[in-house]
């Protein structure tokens, strides 16, 4: 089949790579499936005219409103993959939630990272329950063999001569929904006190007026860092290097990069709402925060017990390897798409 994959594709952000992986599974099997960025297109005519001009047979898009708005009165069959912020955010407004609504309606299936993310849809459109289905994302991690940890430091401005040096990672795109500053404070009054002690902030700028903010703030923060996006491989290279992954966000859809960092054994710390609490069990895969504090007081615990981190990093990875195949992941999008023929 000739397949359109509609997508916010912005580089190294989490639909991006979803997209990219959704459409990696479904050219093995044969079908030519084109990768289009949703946010270059305005609404659903102009994506009518690319459906005709190039003869797609179905469609699917991640992102209910973002990508699913584009598909309405498509005259070809669609799926809908939900990103997260359409159903932990979007879903608030009324005009969003009416499209929305009125997507799903449409739609032939659609695909929920987690149970929790389709019981909230489910509640809002019941009509819709039996066309949801649970699909994990798929994970595999490439760290770069090549990858400079001195340029890496440089570039982030951490002195190099740092006795014991320990670096947390916060991976995100810069926009308000993942409150990349939400721990920035507490940090530098930690750093303040232990100098080796560094929060490295690496992703790319989506909202440009929200990243003016964050280099702002960043800049009069000590031990805290901000980068652009590197490629995923020197990216997971940098998890290694890591003491371990912060997650800050305000709602999650399923984080790619605490599921990344889980596979290559590096302990996640994440902010305890429902998307992160899906993928972490508390003190076992992962530690969860409500406060800036309490990331504090956990991160102190976790560095003075080794065991405690050896065990978590342990059961992340098995966890990881039995609920996020990237085999289950493949088989499952090559049987949805038999849905749209």
């Amino acid at each position: 089949m000739r397949l359109l994959l509609l997508a916010c594709l912005r580089a190294q952000t989490g639909n991006a790579t979803t997209a990219g992986r959704i459409q990696d599974h479904l050219e093995a099997v044969g079908h030519k499936c084109s990768l289009k960025d949703a946010f270059g297109y305005e609404n659903p005519s102009e994506i009518a005219n690319l459906i005709s001009a190039e003869k797609f047979e179905a469609a699917l898009a991640i992102h209910l409103y973002k990508g699913g708005r584009l598909l309405q009165g498509s005259r070809i069959p669609f799926g809908i993959i939900f990103g997260g912020t359409d159903i932990n955010e979007d879903i608030k407004h009324e005009e969003k939630h009416r499209v929305m609504g009125a997507v799903l309606e449409e739609a032939r299936f659609a695909v929920a990272f987690t149970k929790k993310m389709k019981e909230l849809a489910a509640a809002e459109w019941p009509g819709a329950r039996s066309k949801i289905y649970i699909q994990t994302q798929g994970i595999m991690t490439t760290p770069s063999a090549s990858f400079n940890w001195k340029r890496f430091l440089q570039n982030a401005g951490i002195p190099q001569d740092t006795d014991n040096l320990c670096l947390f990672l916060l991976i995100c795109g810069l926009r308000r929904v993942k409150d990349p500053l939400y721990l920035v404070d507490a940090f530098s009054e930690w750093h303040r006190r232990e100098p080796h002690i560094h929060l490295v902030i690496i992703g790319p700028a989506v909202d440009p007026l929200f990243t003016s903010e964050v280099n702002e703030k960043v800049n009069r923060a000590p031990g805290v860092h901000l980068l652009q996006e590197i490629p995923q491989n020197d990216l997971h290279a940098a998890v290694k290097r890591c003491f371990a992954v912060v997650n800050s966000s305000i709602s999650e859809g399923m984080s790619a990069a605490i599921l990344e960092a889980m596979d290559l054994d590096v302990p996640v710390l994440a902010r305890n709402i429902p998307g992160n609490a899906a993928i972490i069990k508390h003190k076992d895969t992962g530690l969860l925060f409500t406060d800036p504090q309490e990331f504090v007081h956990l991160s102190k615990s976790l560095m003075n017990d080794p065991s405690l981190e050896r065990e978590i990093v342990t059961q992340a990875k098995a966890y990881v390897k039995k609920h996020h195949s990237r085999e289950c992941e493949r088989e499952a999008y090559q049987n949805f798409v038999l849905r749209l023929q």
